[in-house]
């Protein structure tokens, strides 16, 4: 058997499916690719998470959205986290092209054009169905995590949680927070006091700083009503494609603490909000995090671990969750741990750091008798990747450098006239983007200190009355001033002691 006929025989077996599967191209050996070696991921194992990583320009988009492709064409809904603004394209067929279809031939998958059901969604001032989360649903924990705090802040954000509790004062955005902050050492003093102990200013200021951080990157646009509802992510269209929902975020990529804050409530949602799902044969919802390095480089220690804790426990909800980034080594080695599929395009070594990163990368790859890993990872081309995944029986693949298919949508983004089309006709937009801003803890709280103050002016008022109606007169005065004169006893001893003497005269 020739070294071709061995490396066919072993990608295909490696790649095998018995149940549903996408195909994302077919292998490369000696720097050409194998006709019929199509390299197939098991869809029931696509909720174990993944890893997409690259150089710029080396066709890390277009493999999301060959995935994204698949992935809706089985009936499985994708969040994408679009960064750059260059996915939206997935919502017209694209055109086929003789570089496409000689790319199709090599690895012997027919070519086929189209679009596939799209949302654009937002968290900030660009255009797109409005995905907003109350402070309430954040809980103090998290809340407290966000904020970076320490332990005796976060104990006073719990307490300002209980009293609102106690006190059916509903937490929306975070002008209610800050509200009650204030007024936990202001107006409020007492009251806190009686019933929670006594809050240190310099604890109440030092998270009133950190809620002003967040909300000068934009996150008052965040909090609020109306809340969105997860299960508004998992819509199928009705040919049966898994709607794609493009989260538009070119507008926050110097933001990075709204863009986790934002990531870490959603998967915190899901995880909470979804059922259990054993081992179901596909993902209820993939979500595809672009420039995931945003999430980690300005993550608190907390707010890692609690990442990476929602990251090893929401795949038993049917969640797969993918980081996109340049380098690997941008993930933290508690989270890569947890990934199943790896899809590395290539790498530049321009520096001695950069091949020592590159080793290090090659390191995290199977071993492999028809790669020099660490060498092909450089010489890769556009829209080629090494991929290793799980098969479905949970164990490796087999290393295989692989020639993508490439997208049927597409590849580039829609204008801005298609954009403002796809979201007047959306449902979600007119179900989401109707601003509320009904009474909660910042408006009662108002109303309550007003009567307080507006029933101490009365009582002030009332004062000046009572004084003028208990105060004597001025007859009164000196007569009550007399009487005590003559009814003192050293008064009475002297009167005495002068009708004495007048006696013995």
């Amino acid at each position: 058997m020739s070294k071709t006929e061995d490396f066919s025989k072993h990608i295909n077996e490696g790649y095998a499916c018995k149940g549903e599967f996408i195909t994302l191209g077919g292998g490369i050996l000696d720097g050409e690719a194998i006709p019929n070696t199509h390299v197939n991921i098991p869809l029931k194992t696509l909720n174990r998470h993944g890893l997409i990583a690259g150089a710029t320009g080396t066709g890390k988009t277009k493999t999301i959205q060959v995935l994204s492709e698949q992935l809706s064409q089985n009936g499985v809904p994708v969040l994408m986290m679009d960064i750059k603004g260059d996915f939206s394209g997935i919502a017209m067929p694209g055109e086929e092209k003789s570089f496409i279809t000689e790319r199709h031939a090599k690895i012997s998958i027919p070519y086929e054009t189209k679009g596939f059901p799209v949302e654009l969604m937002t968290i900030s001032e660009q255009n797109g169905v409005r995905l907003r989360a109350t402070v309430s649903e954040f809980g103090p924990v998290l809340f407290s995590r966000i904020l970076d705090l320490n332990d005796t802040q976060a104990g006073v954000v719990s307490i300002i949680f209980k009293y609102c509790d106690d006190n059916s004062l509903p937490l929306l955005d975070l002008k209610d927070f800050k509200k009650v902050l204030n007024y936990a050492t202001e107006e409020g003093k007492a009251e806190f006091e009686a019933e929670y102990g006594r809050i240190s200013t310099s604890s109440t200021g030092s998270i009133l700083r950190k809620i002003i951080e967040l909300e000068q990157q934009g996150a008052e646009l965040f909090f609020g009503e109306k809340s969105f509802d997860i299960q508004d992510l998992m819509r199928i269209d009705e040919n049966g494609n898994g709607y794609v929902n493009i989260m538009r975020l070119t507008d926050i990529q110097d933001k990075p603490k709204l863009f986790s804050t934002f990531m870490l409530s959603l998967l915190a949602e899901i995880y909470n909000t979804m059922p259990e799902q054993g081992d179901a044969g596909r993902p209820e919802l993939v979500i595809f995090i672009d420039e995931a390095h945003l999430i980690f480089d300005e993550a608190s220690k907390a707010l890692l671990n609690q990442i990476e804790t929602i990251v090893k426990l929401i795949r038993s909800k049917g969640i797969g969750v993918y980081f996109i980034t340049q380098n690997p080594m941008d993930v933290p080695t508690g989270v890569l741990a947890q990934l199943g599929l790896k899809i590395q395009h290539a790498l530049r070594a321009f520096t001695a750091n950069d091949r020592k990163a590159i080793k290090m990368t090659a390191e995290n790859y199977p071993d492999t008798d028809f790669y020099e890993t660490d060498e092909v990872l450089t010489s890769l081309g556009i829209g080629e990747a090494f991929v290793t995944a799980l098969s479905e029986k949970g164990t490796p693949t087999p290393l295989v450098a692989t020639m993508m298919r490439a997208p049927m949508s597409r590849m580039d983004v829609l204008t801005e006239s298609e954009i403002e089309a796809s979201i007047a006709k959306s449902k979600l937009a007119k179900k989401y983007n109707e601003v509320v801003d009904r009474d909660s803890a910042y408006e009662m709280l108002n109303k309550k200190i007003a009567e307080a103050q507006e029933v101490a002016a009365e009582q002030e008022a009332e004062k000046p009355t009572r004084k003028a109606k208990e105060e004597p007169s001025t007859a009164e005065v000196v007569g009550k001033s007399i009487t005590k004169v003559v009814t003192s006893a050293s008064f009475i001893r002297g009167a005495f002691g002068l009708l004495m003497k007048m006696f013995k005269r």
